[in-house]
């Protein structure tokens, strides 16, 4: 078994930070849900907003590494341009998806859609891992805030995993070889 160099980017850019992004997010709501004067003492309190610092800066960092790496990295070989007079469209996905009629949605509906929607992700994860560093231990104490950080990581959660399913589907009708 090998693999080329665009299926291993393939898979650092969909299986390998798309894993540390679920592992950080599922640490990361876990510890704000818990985050509850009533629930831990002042040091539990304290631990936990370490954790919380590192887990939601790694969730951002990670964010804007698998949507760089998608965007610069692996996307520019689904948009490949075949040469004039080329039959085999295989290595060619957006051209293989656009040429069927029962392929082309995965092209003009997902991937257009995947491309905008992955960029929410980082943007949204940016924002909770500043206000968890920036108000830390008044998260405890604010109970709309802590609904307001969850809400805003489950977003980036829940747009980064569209963009995944879009980008899982999408390349298992066209893989990028």
């Amino acid at each position: 078994m090998s693999l080329t160099s665009r299926e291993v980017w393939g898979l650092v850019h969909g299986m390998t930070l798309g894993a540390l992004f679920l592992l950080a997010f599922a640490g990361g709501i876990a510890e704000l849900y818990s985050l509850r004067p009533e629930l831990v003492t002042l040091s539990g309190i304290r631990e936990r907003i370490r954790r919380l610092n590192i887990g939601t800066t790694v969730m951002a960092v990670v964010a804007w590494l698998t949507v760089i790496t998608g965007t610069y990295i692996v996307y520019p070989w689904y948009r490949a341009t075949p040469p004039k007079g080329t039959t085999d469209l295989s290595l060619y996905p957006r051209s293989f998806l656009t040429a069927n009629p029962g392929l082309a949605a995965w092209h003009n509906f997902g991937m257009e859609w995947k491309e905008h929607i992955a960029w929410i992700a980082p943007i949204l994860a940016t924002v909770v891992a500043y206000i968890v560093w920036r108000y830390g231990p008044q998260i405890s104490q604010n109970p709309r805030l802590r609904t307001t950080l969850m809400t805003l990581f489950t977003l980036a959660f829940v747009t980064a995993g569209i963009a995944g399913l879009f980008g899982a589907l999408i390349t298992k009708a066209a893989p990028i070889h």
